[in-house]
């Protein structure tokens, strides 16, 4: 992906939010999120988790994107899933230019902002790795 990656998130766009699929979950993420609401780890688990054996992730609503996004953003923005923090730089968007410029489409604060450095884009998707193994493994 040469030297670097440019991404700044842009006021207001809830881009990344508003697309197709699952947000996953760590422990740690779980934990996070229920003391920011003022939960127990239980008691938001029971109402906005699914888990299997292998894998958390947020309950899908019927009629939104996520429970947390309201007209304003996030609503748990300061305590976010590890995905959503990292994003855009997951591992298969990083290692993959294509992918990456594919993902850009939607999300207009990819190639704007300032350079990341392409180590630090691998050590965020690391992260990622590390966060979600089930996933990366």
């Amino acid at each position: 992906m040469g030297e670097g990656l440019r991404f700044e998130c842009q006021p207001g766009c809830t881009e990344c939010c508003r697309q197709r699929g699952f947000v996953y979950l760590t422990e740690a993420d779980l934990v996070r999120v229920a003391e920011f609401l003022g939960m127990t780890p239980a008691v938001f688990e029971r109402r906005y988790v699914y888990r299997t054996r292998n894998r958390i992730r947020l309950r899908v609503p019927r009629d939104a994107n996520c429970h947390f996004l309201l007209e304003g953003g996030c609503s748990i923005h300061p305590a976010k899933p590890t995905q959503c923090r990292i994003f855009p730089f997951w591992p298969e968007l990083v290692e993959s230019r294509r992918e990456w410029l594919k993902t850009a489409r939607y999300c207009p604060g990819m190639g704007k902002g300032p350079l990341i450095q392409i180590e630090q884009a691998k050590a965020l998707a690391e992260e990622m790795r590390q966060g979600y193994p089930e996933q990366y493994s």
